[in-house]
C-alpha cells in the first residue's frame, strides 16, 4: 500500500511533521497498516494517535478515509494539517452547503487524506465517489464509539462493516483510547474482520486523582468554588446536564469575574461551539464548563485540571475525559465530585435513551413516530432494519430483549464508576487494572488514597503569552501574505 523507496519511517515522520522519533506504539502501529493487516490498536489519550494514520497517509498512493465522530474535530484537523503544510487533506460534513460539498466530491481524487463522519457515509453520492477514487486505508478514529454509541445515540457506526465492505475491503486501522477488553471484541465483532490488536497501556503516569464527597448540591457548589480558587490554570468542568453546564458557568463568572470561562454543549449553535472551541484552544478561556460533547480530539497540551461535576455514564467516559489533562506531561488532577444521589442522573439518561415496551410496540405496528426523542428512534430503526421481515408480533418481542440487555449493560456501567468513587484501594489501580495486566507507576503523588493532597499541589502555570504567540503562529501560517503582529 505504501510507497517509501529509501526513505525510512523516521525520515519520513521528521520530513514531514518535523518529529525525530516515534511516541510509544506509533510505529509499530504504522508498520502493521503497511503490511496491509486490519490493526486494533490503543493508546493513551494525548499520545499521537493521529500520526499513526496521518504519515501512511502521506505515504500512500491511495485515499486514507478517517471516520471522525465530531464536526468540531475533523474541522479542528484540517485546519491544524494544512497550517503544517499538508494540503491534500479534506473533510466531507453537514456544514457544507450544497456548493461547497459537490466541490469537494468533485475533487475528491486530488486528496490524499478525507474525513467523514459514519452518517455522510449513508450517503450514495459520497459512497460512490469513494468508490471511484478508491480508499486505500480505512481509519475508525476514536473506534470505542462503536461499542459505546452505536446501538442508540449513533447506530451508523454499526453500518461501518457493510460500508467497508462496499469500498472493497480496503485495510482497517481501529484507534482508542479508552477501550477495554470487552470493547476490544465488541469493536472486532461490530467490523467483522480479523484484526491484529496492538495494545498499549492505557493509564497516564502524570494524572492524579482525586474524589471529594458531600451531602448536598450546596456542599458541592462550595467544593468546586474552592477548587477553582485554588487552582488557576487551563480548567475543563464536566457536566450532564446543559441546564447545570449554563447555571455553574455564570456562577464561576460572577465568583471570578477575573478568569475567563465560557460553556459549550450540544444544544448551542454549530458555529457558536467551533468559536468557544477555538478560543479554549488558543488559551483566550481559562476554564470552560462543558457537557461531554467537548473535548474529543482536542489537542491542547497544557490543561492541568479535570473535574467532573457530575458522574458520568461509564469509567470510559470518565477516563477519556480525564486524559485530556497534562498532554505535555506536567503534573495534573481529576477531581470527581460525588453527592449521595448523583447515581439518579446517569440513570434518568439511560432510561431517556431507550423505548418503553409500548413505545415499541406502537413503532413497530406504525401507530407512533412523531412523541419519539431521535435517539430512541434511531435505535429502533437500526433493530428492525437489523431483524429484516419478521412478523411484528417477533419483532416487538426481539427489540424488548435487545433492549434489556443494552439497559443492563448501561446501568452496569455506572455502578462500576460508583464503586471506584467509594474504593478504598489506590485508585489508579481499581481504575485500569481491568485494561491493562499492569498498572504503570505516577509519576506524582498517585491519588488521595496515596498520599495525593489537593490543597498543597503547586499547579505549574501557563505562560498566556506563549498562548497569544501560538495564535499568531496559527495565522500567520494560514494567512501567510497578512502578517498578524498583535
Amino acid at each position: 500500500m505504501i510507497k517509501q523507496g529509501d526513505r525510512s519511517l523516521e525520515q519520513a515522520l521528521y520530513h514531514y511533521f518535523g518529529f525525530s522519533s516515534f511516541r510509544e506504539g506509533q510505529k509499530e502501529i504504522i508498520e502493521s497498516v503497511q503490511l496491509n493487516q486490519h490493526t486494533l490498536a490503543t493508546l493513551p489519550t494525548g499520545s499521537g494517535k493521529s500520526i499513526c494514520y496521518q504519515l501512511p497517509a502521506k505515504l500512500s498512493k491511495g485515499t486514507t478515509l478517517v471516520v471522525s465522530p465530531l464536526i468540531s474535530l475533523m474541522i479542528d484537523q484540517v485546519k491544524l494539517l494544512k497550517s503544517q503544510g499538508f494540503k491534500q487533506v479534506t473533510s466531507i460534513n453537514s456544514m457544507l452547503d450544497q456548493r461547497q460539498k459537490r466541490n469537494v466530491l468533485n475533487h475528491l481524487h486530488q486528496y490524499q487524506l478525507v474525513y467523514c463522519s459514519p452518517e455522510m457515509l449513508q450517503h450514495p453520492l459520497v459512497m460512490n465517489r469513494l468508490k471511484q477514487v478508491g480508499v486505500s486505508l480505512f481509519v475508525i478514529d476514536e473506534a470505542h464509539c462503536i461499542s459505546q454509541w452505536g446501538h442508540e445515540f449513533r447506530p451508523d457506526y454499526l453500518r461501518l462493516k457493510d460500508v467497508i465492505k462496499e469500498l472493497n475491503e480496503p485495510t482497517v486501522l481501529a484507534l482508542s483510547a479508552t477501550a477495554t477488553p470487552k470493547i476490544q471484541n465488541d469493536i472486532i465483532h461490530y467490523l467483522d474482520l480479523e484484526m491484529k490488536k496492538i495494545i498499549y497501556p492505557m493509564d497516564r503516569t502524570n494524572i492524579s486523582y482525586n474524589v471529594l464527597k458531600s451531602n448536598h448540591v450546596t456542599e458541592k457548589q462550595e467544593q468546586l468554588l474552592d477548587v477553582i480558587e485554588r487552582v488557576n490554570a487551563p480548567t475543563m468542568i464536566y457536566f450532564s446536564s446543559r441546564q447545570v453546564t449554563e447555571q455553574i458557568c455564570s456562577q464561576l463568572q460572577r465568583n471570578f469575574p477575573e478568569r475567563s470561562i465560557a460553556f459549550y454543549h450540544g444544544g448551542m449553535e454549530q458555529h457558536d461551539r467551533l468559536l468557544i472551541q477555538q478560543q479554549f484552544m488558543l488559551g483566550q478561556l481559562d476554564i470552560i464548563c462543558c457537557t461531554s460533547a467537548f473535548g474529543m480530539g482536542i489537542n491542547k497540551d497544557d490543561v492541568r485540571l479535570i473535574i467532573h461535576y457530575h458522574l458520568p455514564s461509564n469509567i470510559e467516559s470518565f477516563i477519556q475525559e480525564t486524559g485530556r489533562a497534562g498532554r505535555d506531561g506536567e503534573h495534573s488532577v481529576s477531581v470527581l465530585l460525588y453527592t449521595d444521589g448523583d447515581e439518579a442522573l446517569p440513570f434518568q439518561l439511560i432510561d431517556s435513551e431507550l423505548p418503553e415496551d409500548q413505545e415499541i410496540a406502537l413503532y413497530v405496528n406504525h401507530d407512533i413516530k412523531d412523541s419519539l426523542t431521535e435517539v430512541k428512534e434511531r435505535f429502533l430503526k437500526l433493530q428492525i432494519d437489523q431483524l429484516n421481515e419478521s412478523s411484528n408480533e417477533y419483532i416487538i418481542k426481539e427489540i424488548i430483549n435487545i433492549r434489556n440487555k443494552r439497559k443492563e449493560i448501561k446501568l452496569k456501567s455506572v455502578l462500576e464508576l460508583l464503586k471506584w468513587v467509594n474504593v478504598e484501594q489506590c485508585r489508579r489501580q481499581a481504575l485500569f487494572e481491568s485494561y491493562q495486566s499492569v498498572v504503570r507507576s505516577s509519576d506524582y503523588e498517585c491519588c488521595d488514597h496515596c498520599g495525593f493532597v489537593l490543597t498543597s499541589w503547586k499547579v505549574t502555570q501557563t505562560d498566556r503569552r506563549s498562548n497569544l504567540n501560538e495564535w499568531r503562529r496559527i495565522l500567520n501560517e494560514l494567512l501567510p501574505n497578512e502578517k498578524v503582529t498583535q
